[in-house]
């Protein structure tokens, strides 16, 4: 019983967790965020696309140059090359195996 005591007391602690309530936590969790991004933590500004690129490989065979850069930026990916490299590139990333 006291090492749960132990473990429920070391946890609000890093939470910030006190007799005030909840809101201290919510407080002291935005400013530990806050902390991170400046340090170079773990927060990063990519973020996840909500949708999954569909376009079929005709699509992405006549794509032009500045979307296919679009969309590889849009998903954090980088690519140096000649066009048809990145057209390569992209449908080996976004295109199930059966699609080719």
């Amino acid at each position: 019983m006291a090492a749960l005591r132990w473990f429920v007391h070391s946890a609000c602690h890093v939470l910030g967790y006190n007799q005030q309530g909840e809101e201290k936590v919510k407080v002291v969790g935005i400013e530990r965020l806050k902390e991170k991004r400046v340090n170079g933590g773990c927060c990063s500004e990519f973020q996840m696309p909500l949708h999954y690129p569909r376009y079929s490989k005709s699509e992405y065979e006549k794509m032009e140059e500045w979307k296919v850069d679009l969309l590889l930026r849009e998903y954090g990916l980088s690519f140096n090359g000649s066009l048809d490299e990145k057209r390569a590139f992209a449908m080996g990333a976004f295109l199930w195996p059966d699609q080719y």
